[in-house]
């Protein structure tokens, strides 16, 4: 294949990877994104699941390790030297020469007084530790990308919602304004509802730099340049939560990530108590020597052999020791004390989450109610205003209950969701299969590509 075809291909699949993953989105791009492509581009992008992950090899490694220590280990060993003996006479001329040595060495731990078993049960601990850890930051990820885009599904509502409350009072001022200029209405009248126009175009400013900034904060998340426009494909809506707070307790108990973290820090803390204990402990290996050795090198000559048990013990150390098995005895309390502080917090959360999703599933029902009797008030409030029986006061207090109504209807839906998301990551639900949602991913783009080659050929 010549070089003009690899360049060509070569573009091509970058094109397609472009268009698959569209992490390079140019700057005021417009980017229609629902909640499970946010996920899919947050996991591919934050920094965060990379440290979890390589965190965890490292834990895979260094559990590794531990357990092949119990095998046997083989040393080589080379020195060449040249010296002689201080007094002359005791040598050859000069007493000058050389001496090549080489030793080949195995060791096999027998008995290590549970150094090796505590320091394999402490690497095993801090591997499942991590290995826990990974699903935990797939969890927190998941909340922080549904709480991001949410938050922008709540702005871009309350903008619409302020943008509304502006028509409207505009199409009331020019109903004052039509009936103050043939005398019906005085002018107070025609003040207060530009007064009442120019507050609610300030909410609506404020509205709309509260939606960029929630855009820009949802374009960090998944790895998108900060101008970005985003066009959300989901919307605000209520799905009835079927399980109890027992049940949730009770799977939490299972599944959340910290307990398990926090039952693989006691087995750790365990492990390292053995390891402290060892200290006082005979330490038994055997052992195999085959040495060689000669003036001339490589020092292949004159070789022997020895086979044979090395025994080894600390008799005395001025207390060493004994303070390192007060000192693990004391971390393992800690990780137990902190196992029961985990189990309360998650336990409190658990019951926090649960309660506010609750509340908030109250009120949307109490507040879709509102709205529509607001939404009645304000249409014959207006009718009395337009017939000379009512003031436009009661117009604009009625216009101020509806924006309320429906913008606590739409906190309603906020807040039910936001805590749903709460709450699942509260008892552990774990994130549906990242892995897999990547791999699909990569199919598609490989698809793409190939589609995008064979339309050029």
């Amino acid at each position: 294949m010549n070089r003009n075809k690899l360049t060509k291909r070569f573009l091509l699949l970058s094109a397609a990877l472009t268009m698959a993953l569209g992490q390079s989105a140019f700057a005021g791009e417009t980017v229609a994104l629902n909640l499970d492509d946010a996920m899919l581009r947050a996991f591919q992008t934050n920094p965060t699941v990379s440290i979890a992950q390589y965190e965890l090899d490292s834990a895979r490694a260094s559990y590794n390790a531990a357990r092949q220590s119990r095998g046997i280990s083989i040393s080589a060993n080379h020195t060449t030297q040249r010296g002689g003996y201080d007094d002359a006479q005791q040598a050859a001329p000069k007493g000058i020469g050389n001496n090549h040595a080489n030793s080949l060495s195995a060791s096999l731990p027998i008995f290590t007084g549970g150094k090796l078993s505590g320091t394999i049960k402490q690497a095993k601990a801090n591997y499942q530790y991590n290995e826990v850890g990974v699903q935990r930051t797939y969890n927190e990820m998941r909340s922080t990308v549904t709480d991001g885009y949410f938050n922008m599904l709540q702005a871009d509502n309350i903008q619409k919602l302020s943008a509304e409350s502006v028509t409207r009072l505009e199409d009331h001022l020019k109903n004052v304004q039509a009936q103050y200029d043939v005398g019906v209405v005085a002018k107070v009248d025609v003040l207060r509802s530009q007064v009442e126009l120019a507050n609610a175009k300030q909410t609506l400013i404020q509205a709309e730099n509260a939606y960029q900034v929630s855009e820009a904060n949802m374009n960090k998340i998944v790895g998108l340049p900060m101008d970005t426009n985003l066009k959300l494909d989901n919307l605000l809506v209520y799905n009835a939560y079927d399980k109890n707070m027992d049940d949730c307790l009770a799977y939490a108990a299972e599944h959340r990530p910290e307990l398990m973290q926090a039952k693989y820090n006691v087995d750790a803390a365990k492990g390292a108590l053995m390891v402290a204990r060892s200290g006082h402990m005979p330490q038994v290996a055997a052992s195999a020597t085959q040495q060689w050795s000669d003036s001339s090198w490589p020092g292949d000559d004159n070789g022997k052999w020895g086979v044979g048990v090395n025994v080894s013990m600390n008799v005395f150390d001025t207390g060493v020791t004994l303070s390192k098995i007060h000192g693990a005895e004391a971390d393992l309390k800690k990780a137990e004390e902190t196992y029961r502080n985990t189990v309360d917090s998650v336990n409190l959360d658990v019951r926090s989450n649960y309660l506010g999703l609750r509340e908030a599933e109250k009120r949307i029902s109490t507040t879709k109610l509102a709205v529509e009797q607001a939404d009645e008030d304000y249409r014959i409030a207006q009718l009395r205003y337009m017939s000379g029986v009512g003031t436009n006061t009661d117009v604009l207090d009625a216009q101020v209950a509806l924006t309320q109504a429906k913008t606590n209807y739409t906190k309603a839906l906020y807040d039910y969701n936001t805590s749903k998301t709460a709450l699942e990551t509260s008892i552990g639900v774990p994130m549906s299969n990242p892995a897999t949602a990547v791999k699909v991913q990569a199919a598609k783009t490989a698809e793409a590509a190939k589609a995008t080659e064979e339309a050029a050929k």
